[in-house]
């Protein structure tokens, strides 16, 4: 007699999926290769930005949803990237078989990295990402408003107009007095 397959989760069939996952891993490399040197280089791009893609899951799914900071997909245009965010995206370079992670700034495109390997992407891609969670982290942070200068206080408006009064005063009693000097030279 035969037995029944037993359900769950069997020890046996893990390293079968982690085979398969890899397998098929490799064969769209080799496919990516194959067509990287045939005419249909786009396609070729497309299938090495998606295998990266792939390889950015694990990296994306750690970050929390409420950062919207990340807007992860390949764009097919003209040349197909595979886009971090706003200003950050993976293109392939010259000979279709090397990843050119790149950002847009005020001054230009800058690369922040550049490899054949998958993993050197994902790599960079992880510091890049980290950096600006904490960008993000420094901008939300509250900030206290400035203190008061210790020691200086407002000038005081009642000073000013005091003095104003006063030398109004002594002006008046100085055109008082110069007056009565000279009515009494007159005499």
């Amino acid at each position: 007699m035969s037995e029944a397959p037993v359900t769950g989760s069997n020890p046996a069939s893990e390293p079968r999926a982690i085979r398969l996952r890899d397998a098929l891993h490799k064969a769209r490399i080799e496919t990516a290769d194959r067509t990287g040197v045939v005419v249909d280089l786009r396609d070729a791009e497309v299938a090495r930005l998606e295998i990266l893609n792939d390889a950015l899951d694990p990296l994306f799914a750690e970050v929390p949803e409420q950062i919207e900071l990340f807007d992860r997909g390949i764009s097919q245009g003209e040349t197909p990237r595979l886009w971090i965010d706003v200003v950050a995206h993976v293109v392939m370079g010259r000979d279709k078989r090397i990843y050119r992670f790149v950002q847009d700034t005020r001054y230009g495109r800058i690369v922040l990295a550049e490899a054949h390997e998958v993993p050197a992407i994902v790599e960079a891609v992880t510091d890049y990402v980290a950096r600006r969670m904490v960008e993000r982290e420094h901008a939300l942070a509250p900030t206290k408003p400035p203190e008061p200068p210790v020691g200086r206080e407002k000038p005081r408006r009642r000073g000013r107009f005091s003095s104003f009064v006063l030398g109004f005063v002594l002006g008046a009693l100085a055109l008082f007095a110069l007056a009565l000097f000279a009515s009494l030279q007159n005499l």
